[in-house]
């Protein structure tokens, strides 16, 4: 099966310290909440300086997909999510402080939970045409830049915009990737 979630039909929500607000893109099982889920994406806007909120369990991915990054302080180490540095992976239980580097970020965020399932996140550059393979019983591709994006198998055909979202699960193995530029996050979800 696969699933195109429109950007444009989802809503954000503010979080409880004012620091931001959240767009959840998809959740595994379906109606599942924060203490349950097995794996979560979504994305996030830190707008102000503050705590992130602690998921133990949880192993978790961040992507910078607008802004000029944050700074982000676990105590014993500090690690800037930045256009030259885009990507990291972190527990969900660490302390960890941020620090807006210029007006606001947007963050693409990927959350697994331990002993469930487990994910792999990698940016994808497509500048004309790629093949992508599925490579978990989940894969989701998330266009994080570039105007749009066209995605086809043998049997469909699914046309993106910037921050659309495809979850593909049982469905056909190699896609074809159409666009003048753009950059894809591939999310693989691996069960255990």
């Amino acid at each position: 099966m696969t699933q195109l979630i429109q950007y444009a039909s989802l809503h954000s929500a503010p979080w409880k310290n004012g620091g931001g607000c959240t767009t959840e893109i998809a959740i595994a099982p379906t109606g599942t909440g924060l203490d349950d889920f097995d794996w979560r994406i979504s994305l996030a806007t830190i707008s102000q300086d503050g705590p992130f909120s602690v998921f133990p369990g949880i192993e978790r991915s961040l992507a910078l997909v607008d802004g000029d990054g944050v700074l982000l302080d676990f105590g014993d180490e500090r690690f800037v999510l930045s256009p030259s540095e885009p990507l990291i992976e972190f527990d969900g239980e660490d302390a960890v402080h941020a620090t807006v580097t210029g007006q606001h970020t947007t963050d693409f965020n990927v959350m697994t939970r331990r002993g469930r399932c487990r994910h792999r996140l990698e940016p994808r550059l497509v500048q004309g045409s790629a093949t992508i393979q599925r490579r978990g019983g989940t894969t989701l591709l998330f266009l994080a830049e570039g105007e749009g994006l066209t995605l086809s198998s043998a049997r469909e055909r699914i046309a993106m915009v910037r921050y659309d979202t495809v979850v593909m699960t049982e469905s056909e193995h190699e896609w074809t990737l159409e666009a003048p530029q753009a950059t894809v996050l591939v999310v693989d979800i691996i069960y255990n």
